[in-house]
């Protein structure tokens, strides 16, 4: 645990973090020590100025002896040497002061503790020399306080730098710690879910962080998978239950032909009966694989921008006549001028198509069935309405899964792929269907994205 802790990604972060930190506080430290010693030193300037300027202010006609006297005024109280001063007379002869016998050039310098006679290991003196009526007098004062003052400077910064390594090293272990148990949740949870028990869910915090927000993102997932294991577990059992009949009737009638065959007798009408019951078959199989390509979206590529108002006229020339033998009514309503729809022509005619059919096939004689469509915010709304016996709205939802039928005894043809057909079909057009209560009857609303937003999409 401590190892897996250490090689955390919140521990590296707080080091490099530190790292960072601790950079950036030398850096800080190192100008903020050089902008003190510079303002000490101007100060320290200024101090050797001002006392440079008293005492020669202290000479007055030609009287040495109150300069003299001013200088050992000065010198004669300084603790440690922090100040040293020397007059000097016209040949060099020191007069007063407490500086060995030096030559000074006029102006600024610094002199080293060893130079001004001082054996302690001093700080170097800033000195000003200059002359007074033929005098020298020379002033300065040690450079110790800035040291002093900087040394203390580096060490507050050594102090806090170490501070911040502390802080930070503990703080990165306590987000380690508990990023480390939130993982290991996370990993758990999948450990589950390779073990096979797609329930299995990442619990998520009051937090609201990146790790909940994968969180509920692999949640999300995982919920898909189920639905979509689910949904092929259905779909196995689905065609089971639809392929059981006509395979058990087709067995029969190969089983009847070849009976008939060593009989002698006419075989062919049994024989037409299994070709039919394996076109039954075979037109299963083709539309669940002609779902699986719309669903995988190759159809894509043949998308242009179309008007639904010819598609929707076509639709009504070629039904109109069946539903009229069927003793039904079809009608068009259609708004002259119509969004384009970004599609492909010919599945949205096989989804109208579908339509029509299915609503042709559950109505009773006498039904009317409305094939309509009109404009809403610039986007396509096609509806097929019809006066049957609707759908429960407790099933709505289930009839768009493949094989489903509201029909359990699975005695009436169709295969219960019809309104799959039509539901991938409109997912390839990111198109939203709908199912509603026409009291009587079925509404089926599908509404169609703006052709820009289609393009997008697809």
């Amino acid at each position: 645990m401590p190892s897996t802790i250490i090689r955390s990604t919140p521990v590296r972060l707080a080091v490099i973090l530190s790292a960072v930190f601790l950079i950036g506080l030398a850096i800080a430290g190192l100008v903020a020590f050089a902008l003190v010693r510079q303002e000490l030193a101007v100060r320290i300037d200024q101090s050797v100025s001002d006392t440079y300027a008293i005492i020669a202010a202290a000479y007055n006609d030609g009287d040495v002896g109150d300069l003299t006297e001013s200088v050992t005024s000065h010198s004669a109280p300084i603790v440690g040497d922090d100040q040293v001063y020397l007059l000097q007379d016209r040949i060099g002869t020191r007069l007063a002061g407490n500086l060995p016998i030096m030559t000074f050039n006029d102006g600024w310098s610094t002199v080293t503790p060893q130079t001004a006679g001082d054996s302690e290991p001093r700080a170097d003196y800033r000195v000003f020399s200059g002359i007074v009526d033929g005098y020298r007098l020379t002033v300065g004062k040690s450079l110790s306080e800035v040291d002093e003052i900087g040394l203390l400077i580096l060490t507050a910064f050594a102090w806090a730098g170490a501070g911040l390594i502390v802080l930070v090293s503990a703080t990165g272990a306590v987000i380690a710690m508990n990023g480390q148990r939130r993982l290991g949740q996370v990993s758990a949870a999948m450990d589950q879910v390779g073990r096979g028990d797609l329930q299995a869910r990442i619990p998520i915090s009051r937090r609201n962080d990146d790790i909940d927000h994968i969180g509920r993102e692999v949640n999300t997932a995982l919920d898909r998978l189920v639905a979509l294991v689910e949904g092929m577990r259905q779909v196995s059992v689905d065609i089971a239950h639809e392929l059981k009949t006509p395979l058990n009737r087709l067995g029969i009638a190969i089983e009847a032909a070849l009976e008939g065959l060593s009989r002698g007798t006419d075989i062919e009408p049994l024989l037409e009966q299994a070709q039919a019951e394996g076109r039954v078959i075979n037109a299963t199989f083709d539309a669940l694989l002609r779902i699986a390509q719309i669903e995988s979206g190759a159809r894509r590529a043949r998308f242009t921008d179309l008007d639904l108002a010819p598609l929707l006229e076509t639709i009504e020339d070629a039904f109109e006549p069946v539903a009229a033998e069927n003793q039904q009514s079809l009608t068009l309503v259609s708004v002259p001028k119509l969004p384009a729809v970004h599609g492909d022509s010919d599945l949205l005619t096989q989804l109208v198509a579908n339509l029509v059919e299915n609503a042709m096939r559950h109505c009773p004689p006498g039904s009317s069935i409305c094939l309509s469509a009109s404009a809403i915010d610039g986007r396509t709304l096609l509806r097929v309405t019809d006066t049957g016996p609707g759908i429960p709205q407790a099933e709505r939802e289930k009839v768009f899964r493949r094989l489903y039928r509201l029909e359990k005894s699975r005695t009436t043809s169709g295969s219960g792929l019809g309104l799959a057909l039509v539901k991938a079909i409109c997912e390839l057009h990111g198109a939203h269907i709908e199912l509603g209560d026409n009291a009587p009857g079925l509404i089926v609303s599908i509404t169609f994205p703006p052709t820009q937003e289609a393009s997008r999409v697809s």
